[in-house]
């Protein structure tokens, strides 16, 4: 018995690299299928081989976490890519990227692509908001398209041998800044199109390779998400400026909505907290508590 980590599934079929670089083509028991359990890309995993270097999957080793869009698990840095135009840059969009990261206990980076198709002033919205979100803990690249070494760095830095997912908005850029950073990559890309002014999915299947100091993944892009799995009581847990606030509000287990001596909302009206992101937050609570239940 051997184990490894899945690294690729297609066709119905699971390559499974080792802690010595081998990977193997292997196929998941039938068991598994029989209790609705499927093997994912980043599974840890116990494998057998026949004779022919055939493996068959024995068992799924236990997981740190779990996303279903993209189907990835064991991920420990979740990368966003937005784009500065085309599509525009959307604080609302990010800001559910970042809450699913942070419901997954996954480290949030944020990069910014297509900066050369944007204005000083613009350009200087953008660094605004990279101030507010760097003091919330999530590193925030500028990628400079003239200085890929120094996104290049930036990013492994951020990664440090870790598994790390790169998720946005089709079009924003994803594969090709992968690409641009290493381009043994190969990544395919293709052109933002111009009717729906969204980009075309061309990343398939969920693959992760060797690149920057750890495993990356580039997956097909989506631009709606969802709350589906997380309470309504998690949401605040999320927002770290309002995580960090909860013993200063007056009601223990405040929601930070209705409340009355509500230290967020008075961190909010003193300019302390983003406005636009305790709206992002209300707007999500209220997806949660108006959302219908599932039976």
């Amino acid at each position: 018995m051997q184990t490894g980590r899945i690294t690729k599934a297609l066709s119905g079929f699971y390559y499974v690299t080792t802690d010595d670089n081998q990977t193997y083509q292997t196929r998941a028991r039938g068991v598994f299928r029989n209790q609705d359990i499927s093997p994912y890309v980043g599974d840890y995993v116990e494998f057998s081989l026949d004779e022919n270097e055939e493996g068959t999957i024995q068992a799924i080793l236990e997981r740190k976490n779990q996303l279903s869009r993209p189907q990835v698990v064991n991920v420990e840095v979740g990368c966003v890519v937005t784009s500065a135009v085309e599509p525009a840059f959307n604080t609302q969009l990010l800001d559910r990227f970042l809450v699913q990261l942070e419901a997954h206990h996954i480290q949030p980076a944020i990069l910014v692509t297509k900066l050369d198709l944007i204005d000083q002033d613009a350009i200087h919205r953008l660094k605004d908001y990279q101030a507010y979100y760097q003091s919330l803990g999530y590193p925030f690249i500028l990628v400079d398209q003239d200085n890929l070494d120094a996104t290049k760095k930036a990013l492994s830095q951020v990664i440090q041998g870790q598994l790390a997912v790169f998720m946005g908005q089709s079009g924003v850029g994803k594969s090709t800044l992968l690409n641009a950073i290493d381009p043994s990559l190969n990544f395919k890309t293709a052109e933002t199109s111009k009717a729906l002014g969204r980009g075309r999915h061309t990343t398939r299947h969920v693959e992760l390779v060797a690149a920057l100091g750890g495993l990356i993944a580039d997956t097909p892009g989506f631009s709606a998400l969802e709350f589906a799995d997380i309470e309504k009581e998690s949401l605040r847990e999320c927002f770290p400026e309002c995580w960090e606030r909860r013993a200063a509000c007056k009601f223990r287990g405040c929601l930070h909505y209705k409340e009355p001596k509500c230290a967020v909302k008075q961190a909010v009206a003193a300019g302390d907290i983003l406005e636009e992101r305790y709206a992002h937050y209300i707007l999500f609570l209220e997806e949660i508590i108006n959302r219908k239940p599932v039976y």
